[in-house]
């Protein structure tokens, strides 16, 4: 099956442009070149990908469900890319993290800053998904590492813990109001408009745990990709949000965005640390994931 590089990023593109002339153009392709290398694989495949819609296209149920090998592939050739230039230039090895937003920016990043201080000879790559996403990656060895909530995790591999966090509730002054001293109840919320992360996030999970606890089901009417947009939402009282405070504070928000404590444990999460052999360096990875667990128990 003729399926190249190109190919896999002009599907990618296509998906996310919801048309193939910008798709072309995002990848300096001939519209007609496009067109004939969609065409060529659909024949392949024996599937259409794509059908036409008043402004562009869209994709087939059967292209949603051949999608996921297609990110699969395009992960696995930034893999190779990334892996032999690191061989090229000399590194010790490279090593392919997987965690959530909330993780990157509370504990992460720092991490990261101080494994590369001490192993100047790692390259380091992090790869921002959300729980089940790291988990898929993992499974597929797309990444070595992958930081996810325990609560959410679905893969039989052996588990580190790594570290914990909470969520407090985010709003507008001028459109909420929340004593400063007392924690909020989960009754006190269930009929306000919340704002949540999407499918696969450990913060929609926390959600519907919470909603589940008194017999209901969370309408999930504003779900959002990130933490940003989610402050957009709340800062125009279209809801209140949650996350967890240390990345509240990376926002540097407003005076007019304010915080409220949460009663319970429902929004309390853990997070542990897989790791796959196969691609990076067995040394390599046994220095990094040591360093990372290390940090938690500092």
């Amino acid at each position: 099956m003729k399926f190249d590089t190109t190919t896999v990023r002009l599907v990618l593109a296509i998906v996310e442009e919801g048309s193939i002339s910008r798709a072309a153009d995002k990848l300096s392709l001939a519209v007609a070149a496009a067109s004939r290398r969609v065409s060529d694989l659909e024949e392949q495949l024996g599937a259409k990908l794509f059908k036409r819609v008043p402004h562009g296209v869209e994709i087939t149920e059967s292209g949603a469900k051949l999608l996921e090998y297609v990110r699969q592939i395009d992960n696995l050739i930034d893999r190779l890319s990334g892996d032999a230039r690191a061989m090229n230039d000399g590194l010790e090895g490279r090593i392919i993290i997987g965690a959530p937003k909330a993780v990157v920016i509370q504990f992460l990043a720092r991490e990261i800053t101080d494994i590369q201080r001490k192993f100047p000879g790692i390259s380091l790559k992090i790869v921002e998904e959300n729980s089940k996403i790291v988990q898929q990656l993992l499974r597929d060895k797309v990444i070595d590492i992958g930081i996810y909530e325990k609560k959410s995790g679905f893969l039989n591999l052996a588990k580190s813990a790594y570290k914990e966090d909470r969520l407090v509730l985010v709003y507008h002054r001028s459109h909420f109001a929340f004593p400063d001293d007392a924690p909020v109840g989960i009754d006190e919320i269930l009929d306000l408009p919340i704002v949540s992360l999407g499918k696969g996030s450990a913060v929609l999970s926390a959600v519907e745990r919470a909603y589940r606890s008194r017999g209901r089901a969370f309408p999930s009417n504003f779900t959002v990709s990130g933490f940003d947009t989610m402050l957009a939402m709340v800062r125009h009282g279209l809801g209140v949000g949650l996350m967890p405070p240390e990345v509240l504070r990376s926002f540097h928000p407003e005076a007019s965005l304010a915080s409220a404590e949460l009663q319970g444990d429902w929004h309390h999460r853990s997070y542990v640390l897989s790791c796959v052999e196969g691609h990076a360096q067995a040394q390599t990875l046994t220095n990094v994931v040591k360093e990372l667990l290390g940090a938690h128990s500092a």
